[in-house]
């Protein structure tokens, strides 16, 4: 008797795993955190790959879970077309900003404000490949971009570079000044010999 139990689970096992080969991931990709500055507009990239070329059935939702933690609210869908949501903070905040034959399922976001805080998640389906990662993009809306020491970095190269131009051009300068004197005093004791 456990020969066959055995040999039933084999079987069984064997007429489902081609089933979960058919049925592959679409993996998402976001950026984990974009800052935005209050009352500007910020694109919340999002792209994927998949196994399957590009279905008719293709889908893409958008949601948003504010950082205060309450419930989800739907941001933006597209079907076929982009559907903009009927009702809620987004609705005329949001525009489709994506190409789905390269893969971009992004979305713009209007005149951004602090209440648009949290994490805004990215869901893509494309049958046969219905399962896979949810993209997940923080949003952090400011009242002004600080100074970073990216920004610093580029003040301190952006002068240095000024500066030695500078030097070069002087020392150019003065090599010529040098040359024309010397043309000079070549000249007035040739014209007293």
């Amino acid at each position: 008797m456990r020969g066959r139990t055995w040999a039933g689970a084999v079987l069984v096992l064997g007429v489902q795993l081609p089933a979960f080969w058919l049925v592959a991931a679409v993996e998402v990709y976001t950026p984990k955190e974009v800052v935005a500055v209050n009352g500007t507009n910020q694109r919340l990239k999002c792209t994927f790959s998949s196994s399957s070329p590009i279905s008719q059935q293709l889908s893409v939702t958008w949601n948003f879970q504010p950082e205060d933690m309450s419930s989800h609210e739907p941001v933006f869908y597209y079907l076929k077309e982009p559907h903009k949501p009927p009702s809620g903070r987004f609705k005329e905040r949001v525009t489709w900003d994506g190409n789905v034959e390269r893969y971009d399922v992004s979305i713009m976001i209007w005149n951004l404000q602090p209440t648009d805080n949290g994490t805004f998640t990215c869901q893509v389906t494309n049958s046969p490949d219905v399962y896979g990662t949810i993209g997940e993009v923080r949003l952090r809306v400011v009242q002004k971009v600080s100074f970073s020491e990216i920004h610093f970095l580029a003040v301190a190269i952006g002068s240095a570079s000024v500066l030695m131009i500078i030097v070069v051009a002087v020392a150019i300068i003065c090599r010529q000044r040098r040359r024309k004197a010397q043309e000079k005093r070549t000249e007035v004791a040739d014209a007293e010999l």
